[in-house]
């Protein structure tokens, strides 16, 4: 779906309200060649016009299929969220009305694409750590070789209370201190 943002000023009595369901895997998929699969897209918002310009909201729900960060097996990413731009013409010099919080997206041609809007919005939910059900539990296997294994924070964590604290090629300093208050 496509609007000039004449169209969307034109609805300033009347706020325009979409819902749609979209197909962005082949493009999300070009964007980004690491995705697997993404399911169909549930797209619920509005676009109403504001003394700043035309504004938009919309929630999002989708699941992206990722290979895992840590095995490269297919992992599930629900995502559901929401969002909310700000869209003015690629003609506005002036942004000083707007609060450094405020999302400000400058429509090339004054056209507002609402899939190119998703699928940006998407790829920015996308974590960086992805994980399968399985290796999300506390108790999964972790990677190992010959002579390195890696270890989960909360093992490290444990590790480093168990040991006392001092290498022990050290150790010998410490008694160092202790006769030099002499």
């Amino acid at each position: 779906m496509k609007w000039s943002l004449n169209e969307l000023r034109q609805t300033a009595d009347e706020p325009l309200m979409f819902e749609e369901t979209l197909d962005l895997k082949a493009s999300l998929q070009k964007r980004r060649p690491e995705i697997l699969d993404v399911s169909p897209v549930l797209v619920k918002g509005v676009f109403s016009v504001d003394e700043l310009g035309v504004l938009g909201y919309a929630k999002v729900k989708t699941t992206v299929t990722l290979p895992s960060t840590r095995s490269l097996e297919p992992a599930e990413v629900d995502l559901e969220f929401e969002f909310t731009e700000h869209y003015v013409s690629h003609h506005e010099r002036d942004f000083s009305r707007f609060e450094d919080t405020d999302v400000v997206i400058v429509l090339e041609n004054d056209i507002l694409d609402l899939n190119s809007v998703i699928e940006d919005n998407i790829l920015l939910q996308i974590p960086m750590q992805v994980l399968t059900k399985a290796e999300q539990q506390d108790d999964a296997t972790m990677p190992n070789g010959g002579d390195w294994n890696v270890v989960s924070e909360g093992e490290l964590k444990k590790m480093q209370k168990d040991e006392d604290g001092v290498d022990p090629r050290l150790a010998k300093l410490k008694d160092f201190f202790e006769n030099s208050k002499d």
